[in-house]
């Protein structure tokens, strides 16, 4: 097969971004698939994982944030309807105070605690991630392979 004719899958990065109270930032996608969802997005070329994340979050919601860790590479091939794509997520914090401002992508961008999350309004695989997430913060248990 030639380099012309592989076809891979393409990174992408998700930002779970948590205020000092435990709430997290979602963004309203301007464009399909419609919905709220992690900051997050492509990989450029010749760029690190976490700088990507950062980026992203920095372009969606206008927030600087720290990286607490590498939370889980989340690659089912159905996880986005347009393509197959293999994410990395990062569970960040930002500092107190910090207030998102939706740009870019997002057509708005608010904090939500786990009680408001608009669950069966979550684009991709994003709802299986805050599930983890949230199992994460409650119980210290990541998800296994």
């Amino acid at each position: 097969m030639s380099a012309a004719e592989q076809k891979n899958p393409l990174p992408t990065t998700d930002a779970i971004i948590a205020g000092p109270d435990g709430r997290i930032v979602l963004i309203l996608r301007k464009n399909e698939p419609r919905g709220w969802a992690l900051p997050g997005g492509f990989v450029d070329w010749g760029e690190e994982i976490g700088s990507a994340c950062r980026r992203e979050a920095k372009e969606e919601t206008g927030l600087d944030v720290e990286l607490v860790m590498q939370f889980f590479t989340y690659s089912d091939p159905r996880r986005d309807p347009r393509k197959h794509t293999i994410s990395t997520v990062y569970a960040c914090r930002v500092k107190a105070g910090a207030e998102p401002k939706a740009d870019d992508d997002a057509a708005e961008a608010r904090w939500f605690s786990e009680a408001e999350v608009p669950w069966r309004a979550l684009s991709f695989d994003h709802g299986e991630i805050l599930r983890d997430y949230f199992r994460w913060v409650h119980t210290g248990e990541r998800r296994r392979l």
